[in-house]
This record gives C-alpha cells, sequence and structure tokens, in this order.
C-alpha cells in the first residue's frame, strides 16, 4: 500500500537501501531485521558481536492464520528487498506446493505432532546443557544452493542456510517458509545436515507462506524428535534457549534468555498479513531462522523467525508459537495445504493508491480489476471496477489491508462488504470459498488494460 495512514504500511528497498533490512513504521521509524538464512560465502570467519550485512543471492517480489484479536500493538516488520507491487490475486492460497509421495495416507484426523506423542524430557526444569545436548539431536542445519544474475547479467552460485528442527521419528523436519523459498520457486535442491555431519537430501512436502512456516521431509529413520511443549502455557518472564546456525557458520550454537512479551502481531515480507508471535530476549541471528526455541523442560515452544536489527537495540527476536506451528504442520503432512482458509478470488490492482484517490476525489480502497467466474466474490455480486472500502466493518485502504481483513475469516464465513460503484457505495454480503492448493496463487498480477477510473 502506498500511505501511512496504518500499521500495515509495506515499505520498499528505496526506503533503506539495505537488503534483509527491516523498519518499524509505527510511531516512529526503526530498522529490523529477520532471523532468516545467510549466505554462507559472506559469512565471517571469526566473526563480531553483531551480524554482517546480509545480501541476499535474489531479488523477490513481496508477497495469519491466527485471527483472533493481539493483545499488543502491531509491529510492522516490512524487508527493503520488496520492491513496488503492480498488482495482486488474492486467493489467499498458503500453500503452492504439494504434499510429499511418501506422506501419511492412513488416518488424517489423528495429528502427527501433537503435544501428547511424545514423551515429554523431564517433569522438573532440565539444566542447560541437557537441552543443549538433546537439542543438537533434534536441531539441524538447512542449506540449499542458488544461483542468481549479478548487475552484468552474469550467473553467480551461492550457498544459503538456515535452521529447522525433527518433528518426527522417519524424518519429517519443521522450518520457516522464507528459508526454502528460493528452493520451492526456482526448485534449488534443499539439505539437511545434523551435528553428526550426516546429510540428507529433503523434499518439500508443503508451506504455508501467509504464516511462514514449510515442511521438509528426509528419507531417514529413528531419529530424535523434538517434544512439543504447549506454547499457550508459556508466561513473560519463563526461560527460553534458542538452537541454530548464527550466521550460516556457528553451526549448533545455543543462547538462552527469558520470554519478553506475548502475543506481538509481525508482519514480515513472507506473511500479507500479522503473524501472532511471541517476544524473547535470547540473542538471535541471520541463520537461526526455523530453529527452535526451548522451554526449561526441553520441550519446543517456537520456531525463531524474526528479530530486531536496529544500531544499539538487542535483545528482541520474535517466535512463531508452536502451537500455532503444529497445527499447521500437521495439516501439510496431511492434506498437503492448509485447510479452513478463506478464498475470495479478486484481482486487485494495486497502482490504485490513497493518492491516486485523493487526486481524483475517489476514496480509498482496493480497486477491484477482476473477479474469478463462479467465485464467492461474483456471487456476492462484486464486478470489475468496484472499489472496496469496508470487509466485516474494517476500513480498507488497499491490497494489504484486505488481504489481512479477508484472513480474520474462515472458509463458509460470511459477512458484509462495501463497494464504492458509478459513484455510490452498495451493501454486499459475502460467504468465502476455502482456499485449496489449486485455487490460485497469491502473486503480483498484470495490470489491467483497461486501466484505472479517474472519476
Amino acid at each position: 500500500m502506498d500511505d501511512n495512514r496504518d500499521k500495515r504500511t509495506h515499505a520498499s528497498s528505496d526506503d533503506t537501501g539495505i537488503d534483509g533490512e527491516y523498519h518499524f513504521v509505527r510511531p516512529e521509524q526503526r530498522l529490523y531485521e529477520d532471523a532468516e538464512f545467510v549466505p554462507q560465502d559472506e559469512a565471517t570467519e571469526v566473526p563480531n558481536y553483531y551480524a554482517p550485512e546480509e545480501k541476499k543471492p535474489r531479488e523477490k517480489s513481496g508477497s495469519a492464520h491466527r485471527s483472533g484479536t493481539l493483545k499488543t500493538a502491531c509491529l510492522c516488520l516490512v524487508c527493503a528487498l520488496v520492491g513496488g507491487l503492480a498488482g495482486g490475486f488474492i486467493s489467499w492460497n498458503a500453500v503452492k506446493g504439494s504434499i510429499a509421495a511418501d506422506a501419511p495416507t492412513g488416518d488424517t484426523t489423528k495429528p502427527i505432532v501433537s503435544t501428547t506423542n511424545i514423551k515429554k524430557v523431564s517433569t522438573e526444569t532440565a539444566s542447560a546443557n541437557e537441552i543443549y545436548e538433546l537439542g543438537c539431536r533434534q536441531t539441524v542445519g538447512v542449506s540449499l544452493e542458488s544461483t542468481y544474475a549479478n548487475i552484468f547479467g552474469q550467473r553467480s552460485a551461492s550457498a544459503v542456510a538456515g535452521t529447522g528442527f525433527v518433528i518426527t521419528a522417519d524424518g519429517y523436519i519443521l522450518t520457516n517458509y522464507h528459508v526454502i523459498e528460493s528452493a520451492q520457486e526456482s526448485g534449488y535442491k534443499v539439505s539437511v545436515l545434523f551435528k553428526d555431519k550426516s546429510s540428507y537430501e529433503a523434499k518439500i512436502v508443503g508451506f504455508d507462506e501467509d504464516n511462514d512456516v514449510a515442511v521438509l521431509k528426509i528419507d531417514a529413520s529413528d531419529l530424535t524428535p523434538a517434544t512439543i511443549g504447549n506454547s499457550d502455557d508459556i508466561a513473560v518472564g519463563d526461560s527460553v534457549f534458542a538452537i541454530g546456525n548464527p550466521l550460516g557458520e556457528l553451526d549448533f550454537s545455543m543462547t538462552s534468555g527469558r520470554v519478553s512479551a506475548l502475543d506481538r502481531s509481525i508482519t514480515t515480507d513472507h506473511s500479507s498479513a500479522p503473524i501472532n508471535m511471541f517476544q524473547f530476549d535470547a540473542a538471535i541471528n541471520s541463520g537461526n531462522s526455523g530453529g527452535p526455541v526451548y522451554n526449561e523442560s526441553g520441550e519446543v515452544i517456537g520456531i525463531a523467525t524474526a528479530k530486531v536489527g536496529s544500531s544499539g537495540v538487542e535483545g528482541l527476536g520474535f517466535a512463531i508459537p508452536i502451537n500455532d506451528a503444529a497445527d499447521i504442520a500437521n495439516e501439510l503432512i496431511t492434506k498437503g495445504y492448509v485447510s479452513g482458509k478463506a478464498y475470495m478470488g479478486v484481482n486487485i490492482d494495486n497502482r490504485y493508491t490513497s493518492m491516486y484517490a485523493q487526486y481524483y476525489n475517489m476514496p480509498e480502497g482496493a480497486y477491484v480489476y477482476n473477479v474469478e467466474s463462479g467465485g464467492c466474490a461474483e456471487k456476492s455480486g462484486l464486478a470489475a471496477g468496484d472499489i472496496i472500502t469496508e470487509v466485516g466493518g474494517e476500513a480498507i485502504g488497499g491490497y494489504s489491508d484486505l488481504n489481512a481483513a479477508v484472513k480474520n475469516f474462515k472458509a463458509g464465513q460470511s459477512t458484509d462488504i462495501v463497494v464504492y460503484r458509478g459513484g455510490e457505495y452498495a451493501t454486499l454480503n459475502i460467504t468465502f470459498d476455502e482456499s485449496k492448493p489449486e485455487s490460485g496463487t497469491n502473486g503480483v498480477s498484470e495490470f489491467g488494460a483497461s486501466g484505472i477510473p479517474k472519476q
């Protein structure tokens, strides 16, 4: 969205000029990084206390499931690598990949990952050393070889690295989507490395881009799966331990800290709507993405995902609660996609901005370029040329607002939408379809040939 009207405003790379940086949009601007993969050839041999600037191997265009009321103000972390969007197809399809051929085909109602299917380390507090030894058997390095073109058009190769952890004894691994994003998009090989130096080629089972979660599968058995804790039980002040591969070089490092806050609403360039995360102060750096965050009992309670990157600011990391991630992982493993997500099926032209609307004396909103034939939007009466100004009582200022508003609903739920059409407002009622892999993609669309109306 092109204006600064609320906390969901996205920034382009021109705002900072620093790859992999994020900034805090409201009330004052700060720089952020997410704890994602790092090019291995840029990892420092003798690292400093601060992570080096991260140079990603490619440029990409911008792309949660936990609706509910969040208790805290929304932090908007926007990757500077994201360029201006031409348009967005609001299909809200979270899983573009498909389930692996060797995924379970039996009872899909029984969770693969739960808080009850794995024996706890202890009913009492474990020592940091015990947690580390256990974590080293459960944590893995995730790497992929990617290629990209430099400014002269020459092709180069670059290895990138992140973190993941084992969730089943037969080789399912949980990580962040952005760790394997380039592999999913371009077919790069994904490798998983254990602390004993054993390495496996991994298949991408599925992923939920909106919530930055992905599941991998390796051909292995008798692995040590992580004990899945109950993230609903964590409280501010609880001790936490993070294990990962900071900078892609210092593999299997552990840091410790405490839970600083709960229910932070975080938006990154990998999610088009806020994701619920908890905040903690254990040190994490580039390369920690997808790694486990443990509690004192050696149970995984979160996935390390984002961190503050501002100079002079330390101890601000964010993790996806494991309850949320485990639910997603179960659906990816058993179904190949996350069920129940609302699907609207409209094509939004992002050239229609608040500045454009003000200049031509038109209302702010999401300009509908195209409506999917036979979908819920068409059935509700939505038509090309409509400007959506409100969904479920929430004001809409553009594509990002509309995307976030729709994610507050599930498939089959109904709500009123307000549209501006031909100089008048109209209220329509829509019952959302379900987003499935075949529904489409949440990508950037072409400009409409007819253009945007000027009055």
